[in-house]
C-alpha cells in the first residue's frame, strides 16, 4: 500500500510553466508537511521544490549560456559548475571546445584505496565532435575527485587533463560504500555492466534515486520532491521519472528538467510506461474516489494532457463490489503494482491484492480483458473464473507478486512469450478477509517468515496455458521487491530486508549487497545509461 507522508495542504501555488517552447501547467496545490524534517533539511526540501520549476531550470540555463561565452574554453581551461540544474548532487557540468574533432572519456579517482575509479565515454551526437558539453556523474562526496579527461582524435592521437574538484557532502543519509559479500570467485568479472539504481529507500525524511556502482559504492544523488521514482524510461534524449506522487520529469543528458508533467487529480503508484505512440502511460489513482490503485491514465509527452484509460471497476465491477476497505481504510481491492506495455493497446498488470497477472487488450478502444494467472479457489464463484489459463506442471501459483516483465522472444511460435516476477509467496487479501490461504501448498501466510522466488513463466495463449521455466529462492520480503533480467544475469531486490544482487540464471549469488533503510527498498533495477551519459 502505498504510504502518503505528512498531510496535503491544499490551494498552495498553481504555476505556469514555459519549457522547451511547451506550456504546461504545474499544480503545487498539494505538497508535503515537512514539519518532522530538521531546519537544514526543510531548507533542502524547498530547494528540491525549487529545483524542479521552470523558473529555476532557465535560470540556470542562462547563466551558462552566459559563462560560455564570457572566455574560450579549451581542454586546458575548461568551465566547471557543480550540479548547476541540480538534479545530481554527485555531478559537473563541463565544456570545452577542441580545434579537432574528438571523442572524449574520463576517470574519477579518489585517495580512498576502498573506493575504485570510476570510467566512463561520453555519449556525442557524433562520434569525433569539436563541442564538447557533458554531465559529469560519479564524483565521491567530501573527497578530492580527481577527473581526468582523456581526449582521442580521429587520426588516433589523444590527451589527456586531469583537474581537482572537492566535492560537497551529500543532502541525504545513505552510506558512501555498501556492504558487499561476493558469493562466487571473480564475481567483479560476471557481473554485468551498469549502475544500481535504487528505486525508492522511502523514508521520513527527504527522498532520493541512488546511483551504486558493480563495487556498491555511491555513484549519484537525485533529489526528489517527495515518494519515490519507481523506473527510468529514456526517449528522444530525454530520461523520464517520477519526482512526487503527482509529477514526472523529463531530464537531459545535462541534467537539465527539460519538461514536467502534473497529473492533477490523480496520483501516480508503482509504474509507468511508454505506449507504442511514445506517450507515457502511468498506474494512478484519482484522489477523489474511495478506491485506490485501481487505474491508468495516459499523458500526452509533448501537451502535458493527462486522461484516464482504464478503471479496472469497468472490468471487475462484480468483484469490487464484494471487496472491503483494508486496516488503512481504503478501498485497495486491487493493487496493480506491475505496468508492462506488450503493443498494439495490449498490457500486462500485476495485482498484489488478488496474487493476479491480467492481460488487458483494446486499451485505448474498449478494453477487455483477455486472461488472468492466479489462483484458481480464489476466483471461484466470482465469475471470472473462465479468463484463467491453465497451469501446466506442478508448482505453487504467486503470492503477492512484484514487477512482473514480458519478454518476447522471436524464436518462439506465435501466441507465446515469457513472463518474469518477483514471487514475494505471500498469501493475503485484505479486501478479501474471508479468502483463506491456509490450503495453498506452498504460499506463505505469515509476514515474518517465508521463502520467496524468482519466477520465469512461458504464455502460450494460443493454447491457454502457461509453465513455470525457472524459478529459484531469494531472501523473503512479504511486500515490495523487484526482478530484473540483465544480460545473462538477473538483478534481485528483496525490499523488506534491505537487501539485493546479481544472480546467475541459476539462482547462484554472485554478488549481494545490503543498506540501511528506515522502511524498505521499493525497486532496485540496473542501467548502463548507453546512448544518454554514455556511448
Amino acid at each position: 500500500m502505498k504510504k502518503k507522508v505528512g498531510i496535503l495542504l491544499a490551494g498552495l501555488l498553481v504555476v505556469l510553466a514555459v519549457i522547451g517552447g511547451k506550456q504546461l501547467i504545474i499544480d503545487d496545490s498539494q505538497v508535503e508537511n515537512t514539519s518532522s524534517l530538521t531546519k537544514e533539511q526543510e531548507s533542502r526540501k524547498e530547494k528540491i521544490r525549487e529545483i524542479y520549476t521552470a523558473d529555476y531550470q532557465e535560470e540556470a540555463s542562462q547563466e551558462l549560456e552566459k559563462a560560455k561565452l564570457e572566455d574560450t574554453y579549451t581542454l586546458s581551461n575548461m568551465l566547471v559548475k557543480e550540479n548547476p540544474y541540480g538534479t545530481n548532487t554527485m555531478s559537473l557540468y563541463v565544456y570545452f571546445e577542441t580545434e579537432k574533432p574528438a571523442k572524449v572519456s574520463y576517470t574519477v579517482h579518489v585517495d580512498d584505496q576502498d573506493i575504485a575509479d570510476f570510467q566512463g565515454q561520453f555519449y556525442q551526437d557524433e562520434t569525433y565532435m569539436t563541442d564538447h558539453e557533458y554531465q559529469v556523474i560519479g564524483l565521491i562526496p567530501e573527497e578530492t575527485n580527481e577527473v581526468t579527461f582523456t581526449v582521442e582524435y580521429e587520426d588516433g592521437t589523444s590527451e589527456t587533463k586531469t583537474i581537482s574538484h572537492e566535492m560537497g557532502e551529500l543532502w541525504g543519509k545513505e552510506d558512501i560504500k555498501l556492504d558487499a559479500e561476493d558469493k562466487v570467485e571473480n564475481a567483479g568479472e560476471k557481473l554485468t555492466d551498469g549502475l544500481y539504481v535504487i528505486l525508492g529507500n522511502d523514508s521520513s525524511e527527504l527522498d532520493f534515486m541512488y546511483y551504486y556502482d558493480n563495487d556498491g559504492t555511491l555513484r549519484g544523488e537525485i533529489p526528489l520532491i517527495g515518494y519515490r521514482s519507481h523506473r527510468l524510461l529514456f526517449q528522444d534524449d530525454r530520461m523520464y521519472y517520477s519526482i512526487s506522487e503527482t509529477k514526472m520529469a523529463a531530464v537531459n543528458r545535462l541534467g537539465q528538467v527539460e519538461q514536467i508533467y502534473d497529473l492533477g487529480k490523480y496520483e501516480l503508484h508503482h509504474d509507468y510506461v511508454f505506449d507504442d505512440d511514445g506517450n507515457l502511460l502511468i498506474l494512478a489513482s484519482d484522489s477523489t474516489k474511495e478506491s485506490v490503485e485501481d487505474m491508468i491514465i495516459k499523458v500526452d509527452v509533448q501537451t502535458g494532457e493527462v486522461t484516464e484509460v482504464l478503471d479496472l471497476a469497468d472490468l471487475f465491477g462484480s468483484y469490487k463490489e464484494t471487496c472491503v476497505n483494508n486496516s488503512d481504510g481504503d478501498l485497495d481491492w486491487m493493487h496493480i503494482n506491475t505496468l508492462q506495455w506488450l503493443g498494439d493497446g495490449s498490457v500486462i498488470l500485476s495485482s498484489r491484492e488478488t496474487s493476479t497477472i491480467l492481460k488487458i487488450d483494446h486499451l485505448y478502444d474498449t478494453p477487455t480483458l483477455s486472461y488472468m494467472i492466479g489462483q484458481e479457489s480464489f476466483w471461484e464463484g466470482t465469475g471470472y473464473e473462465s479468463y484463467l489459463l491453465e497451469k501446466e506442471g506442478s508448482f505453487s501459483n504467486t503470492g503477492g507478486q512484484h514487477s512482473v516483465t514480458y519478454v518476447e522472444d522471436p524464436s518462439l511460435p506465435e501466441g507465446q512469450y515469457y513472463l518474469y516476477l518477483y514471487n514475494n509467496n505471500l498469501g493475503v487479501s485484505e479486501s478479501q478477509p474471508d479468502y483463506d490461504w491456509s490450503g495453498i501448498e506452498g504460499i506463505s501466510e505469515s509476514t515474518k517468515e517465508g521463502t520467496s522466488h524468482y519466477y520465469r513463466y512461458l504464455v502460450d495463449e494460443k493454447e491457454g496455458t502457461y509453465t513455470l521455466v525457472n524459478s529459484f529462492d531469494v531472501p523473503f520480503p512479504p511486500y515490495v521487491s523487484s526482478a530484473q533480467e540483465v544480460g545473462d544475469n538477473v538483478v534481485m531486490d528483496s525490499g523488506m530486508a534491505g537487501a539485493f544482487g546479481e544472480y546467475s540464471q541459476n539462482g547462484d549469488p554472485i554478488r549481494t549487497f545490503t543498506m540501511d533503510k528506515e522502511k524498505f527498498i521499493y525497486r532496485v533495477y540496473k542501467y548502463d545509461f548507453r546512448n544518454f551519459y554514455f556511448s
